[in-house]
């Protein structure tokens, strides 16, 4: 089991291939559907994620899918479920296993993600659908007047992607791992690098506190940047130079894959962030760099889309060359 589980990470980050992150709740696709005047329905977010996992070529430019529970269960028109499609393009299936975030008390607004509680139970019954990864993402912001990310959020964050970590490899799931720090804010870029630092170092001590097996599991962290609200100019090689940095710091090379998360960034932004990093970064380095996008590949084909149903076609092309767009960045060519 512990084979199959080191396998998979290894897979996602295999040949420039990336991960195709579907799993937005059914709130969150909501409010991208009506960015689109697309109702928020059982059967227009079935055709929107069929119209994704059909898409042609889509094989040759992504590894694994995150799905939402709901996709889990879900089939194509001709009564395919979606785990079988995916399983018969040679694409890992995935699932998304945290149950969102609550405060933390005593802090100013920080967060901790829930879902440990029957997360044994689940992950051994989506094993048994079909899935071969899981991810929880934990949330983290930048604000230095309030003095965040604290030590406790912090602390926290690191502890309960740990423990998801290991109860998924007891139950035969790659985990991914996932310390989100927020695009929003107006710090530099030089305080972005310090606090992921900081961020990923807690993570991995909790890991290794908990007995996960660090070959076996994938990590998705956010690019380094100035927050969204920051004057600061910034090019993609200053992405680059300090994302590279921080990952040489702190990232064993017992990692075999590192995905990044898009992060709120614009479709090019997180492509051409993806380009420079993957360029920056030395040639022998321990770990395969790839993406784990969910906006940054779906957008523009939800635009193409807009709910009609002789669209669908078109839009599988644009989603289908946004992912080629991404692997050539994965690869370091364009």
């Amino acid at each position: 089991m512990l084979d199959q589980m080191k396998e998979t990470a290894r897979a996602l980050g295999a040949n420039g291939k990336g991960i195709l992150a579907a799993d937005e709740s059914i709130g969150t696709i909501g409010k991208r559907f009506s960015h689109h005047g697309v109702e928020n329905n059982d059967m227009n977010r079935r055709k929107f994620r069929q119209m994704l996992l059909m898409a042609p070529d889509i094989e040759k430019y992504i590894s694994g899918v995150i799905l939402f529970e709901e996709s889990l269960y879900q089939q194509c028109d001709d009564g395919t479920p979606f785990v079988k499609l995916l399983q018969q393009r040679g694409i890992e299936v995935g699932i998304k296993v945290d149950t969102g975030v609550v405060e933390i008390p005593g802090t100013c607004g920080e967060t901790s993600t829930t879902g440990l509680d029957g997360l044994a139970q689940r992950c051994a019954s989506y094993q048994k659908l079909g899935a071969r990864f899981a991810k929880w993402r934990s949330v983290l912001r930048i604000d230095e007047r309030n003095g965040c990310p604290s030590a406790l959020a912090i602390q926290d964050n690191a502890w309960c992607l740990a423990r998801f970590a290991a109860v998924c490899q007891s139950k035969g799931l790659t985990p991914l791992i996932e310390p989100d720090i927020l695009i929003d804010g107006s710090h530099s870029i030089e305080r972005c690098s310090k606090v992921t630092e900081k961020v990923l170092a807690a993570v991995f001590k909790a890991l290794i506190d908990n007995h996960v097996c660090i070959e076996a599991i994938v990590l998705l962290p956010n690019m380094v940047r100035p927050g969204s609200e920051s004057i600061q100019p910034f090019a993609p090689l200053d992405v680059a130079e300090y994302t590279v940095r921080t990952l040489m710091r702190v990232v064993p090379p017992a990692v075999s894959t590192i995905c990044f998360l898009s992060g709120g960034q614009s479709e090019d932004e997180a492509t051409n962030h993806l380009h420079a990093i993957v360029k920056k970064a030395p040639r022998d380095r321990p770990w395969a760099l790839t993406f784990s996008f969910g906006r940054a590949l779906q957008s523009s084909a939800l635009k193409a889309w807009g709910g009609e149903d002789h669209k669908l076609k078109a839009a599988a092309e644009v989603f289908t060359e946004r992912a080629k767009l991404n692997s050539e960045a994965a690869k370091g060519v364009r």
